[in-house]
């Protein structure tokens, strides 16, 4: 005689499954919007500042991302799927940006930074960087960074103006609220 240690099946139904297809393409949907809605603000961003790069560094646990959204002038810019040196990013500057820190940079070889970050930003062709939190009621999501690579470049405050409006509107969306 054999034991079956495995619970027996349940039939699912029609509507059982017709519900849980319906929460699938729900998600899906959500997904998609989510995606548009982030593509749409980096590309705006990206030719609102006339700059080379916009990224979203998106944190997928504590202070450790990777870039999952980008705008490129030119597609030999990409740095999708980057993460960035987790030694350099830590509760510290976690903290200034939950606090709301905007980070404008207007050139990496004379801004005072740690060398690691320094060299992180020369590896990815980076002359002048600004970089904006999305915060959400979870905390810090992410970071959304306009890149400048042929040169130095002051920031202006219509610039950050238009980053953290674009961060905002960004951490308002409904598919980062879960």
């Amino acid at each position: 005689m054999t034991h079956d240690l495995e619970p027996p099946l349940v039939p699912r139904t029609a509507a059982t499954e017709i519900r849980v297809f319906q929460r699938i393409l729900e998600r899906l949907n959500d997904k998609i919007a989510h995606d548009q809605l982030v593509q749409t603000t980096v590309h705006d961003l990206r030719a609102a500042l006339a700059v080379d790069r916009v990224v979203l560094y998106y944190f997928y646990k504590q202070w450790e991302g990777q870039v999952t959204f980008e705008a490129l002038i030119d597609q030999r810019l990409s740095i999708f799927g980057s993460t960035g040196p987790d030694q350099c990013f830590n509760d510290e500057y976690a903290a200034l940006y939950l606090a709301g820190r905007v980070r404008a940079i207007a050139d990496i070889e004379t801004e005072a930074m740690a060398p690691c970050h320094r060299d992180f930003l020369r590896q990815l062709q980076v002359r002048a960087n600004l970089a904006v939190p999305i915060v959400t009621a979870t905390g810090l999501w992410g970071l959304l960074i306009a890149h400048h690579c042929q040169g130095p470049r002051s920031w202006c405050d219509s610039d950050r103006e238009q980053m953290e409006a674009g961060a905002l509107t960004l951490a308002q969306a409904p598919a980062l609220q879960d």
